[in-house]
């Protein structure tokens, strides 16, 4: 259980150790992702059919890990130790694409990587709720969400130098160097730290003391949950896919130095208004809800994939890019609170988060597959297309059936009142 000392300090000031857990999970949790289809379309001169099945294999593998990992989350006291083991599966997993270029190799990496990733996002947040418990999650998830931009902004512009010098491979070196920082981050925090019950969102039974349902029944049994669910499915059809094809798009008419770089480029852009977006959410996300800032997210997913369609000049497409900072950098919060809103009391905080991530990888997985196939069939610009449509839908379940989540926004709501910005 947590102390009242360090329960009165995680009110009061940020959590430093998980601040810098983030920032080196920043590149660590990125996964493998365009860089990986930059280095199999001009280095290794894959198909766009099998760069998508490479794509995807991680998040089908994380689908089906996410909502055990959630529930071995909920059950373990163990938390640092199971964070530092899969930090290492991850650091053993870009190495291997380092050492090979084999295709089971490759798959081998992408499948342990996929494996852990089901286990990196639910602990560092279930880790953060029991160290600063409940009134503090919203101001440390976004102080963690900005820390995780600047990391990988930091990593990004050292891939881009290790491209331009030559070092195609560096990136995935890079990604094993951050491991070991994450894991010293993670060693500082003292495990009497962790309130593993304020970690599983608080007790796991009912009023009759019977235990709540868990894994996707968790889902089932909450409308909101369900409607949540759809929505981030949609939201991360049209999205996963985008950076992939536009830097293989710029790719195609050059090399893997050029795409590394570019690709690169194209991430510093978005996290540095990811970094803005996790402050915003972090003052606002309570007085305003949630409900706004997240159909703001899904709002710039189309116009930036009709944008995509418009130009080829690789300055104006990082520009595009950056765009992208506002839908991610919301979404990382605000995944998080709504979670954390609506499992508040259950128990089930963490097997209900793995269980919408296993759907996040769902939606991942479906986009990284139609869109490859459908830039064989038909070309690029189609494919973007395509990723527009998705979106717009998704922002008309969300606009017109998700419920407001946030009790004071709820509750400002109601009563008509102007809410008040903190």
């Amino acid at each position: 259980m947590i102390d009242g000392n360090t329960a009165k300090q995680g009110t009061k000031a940020l959590n430093r150790p998980l601040l810098g857990v983030n920032f080196f999970a920043g590149d660590v949790t990125a996964g493998f992702g365009p860089y990986l289809a930059i280095y199999l379309l001009a280095q290794l001169h894959w198909s766009p059919q099998s760069i998508g099945f490479a794509l995807a294999l991680g998040s089908i593998v994380t689908v089906l890990a996410q909502t055990p990992a959630g529930a071995l989350i909920d059950w373990t006291d163990a938390k640092r130790g199971l964070m530092i083991a899969c930090v290492t599966a991850v650091g053993v997993a870009a190495l291997t694409l380092v050492i090979s270029d084999q295709k089971y190799a490759i798959y081998g990496a992408q499948t342990t990587m996929g494996v852990a990733l089901a286990f990196l996002g639910p602990l560092i947040a279930a880790i953060t709720l029991g160290v600063v418990g409940r009134e503090a999650f919203t101001r440390q998830t976004s102080a963690n969400q900005a820390w995780n931009h600047a990391g990988n902004v930091a990593a990004a512009g050292i891939a881009a130098g290790l491209a331009l010098a030559g070092f195609v491979d560096g990136v995935f070196v890079l990604i094993s160097v951050m491991c070991v920082g994450m894991i010293g981050c993670t060693l500082l925090i003292k495990p009497s730290q962790i309130d593993h019950e304020a970690a599983r969102g608080g007790v796991a039974e009912d009023s009759t003391g019977q235990e709540k349902p868990s894994g996707f029944a968790t889902i089932l049994s909450d409308k909101r949950l369900i409607i949540f669910g759809a929505s981030i499915v949609l939201f991360h059809c049209a999205n996963a896919s985008m950076l992939p094809l536009v830097s293989q798009k710029v790719a195609s008419g050059g090399d893997t130095k050029s795409g590394i770089a570019f690709t690169s480029a194209c991430i510093i852009s978005a996290q540095f208004i990811m970094i803005g977006m996790a402050v915003l959410c972090g003052r606002t996300a309570d007085s305003w809800g949630r409900k706004p800032l997240f159909l703001l997210a899904f709002s710039i997913l189309p116009i930036r994939a009709v944008l995509y369609t418009l130009t080829d000049n690789s300055v104006a497409l990082v520009a595009i890019q950056s765009l992208d900072g506002v839908a991610n950098g919301i979404f990382a919060v605000l995944f998080l609170l709504i979670v954390s809103d609506v499992t508040k009391g259950t128990g089930r905080f963490n097997v209900a988060q793995g269980a919408l991530a296993a759907l996040v990888g769902v939606g991942a997985s479906a986009s990284n597959l139609i869109a490859e196939e459908i830039v064989q069939l038909s070309g690029y610009d189609t494919a973007f297309y395509f990723l527009a449509g998705v979106s717009l839908l998704g922002a008309l379940i969300f606009a017109t059936l998700m419920p407001e989540t946030a009790q004071h926004a709820r509750h400002d709501q109601n009563s008509g009142e102007s809410p008040e910005t903190p």
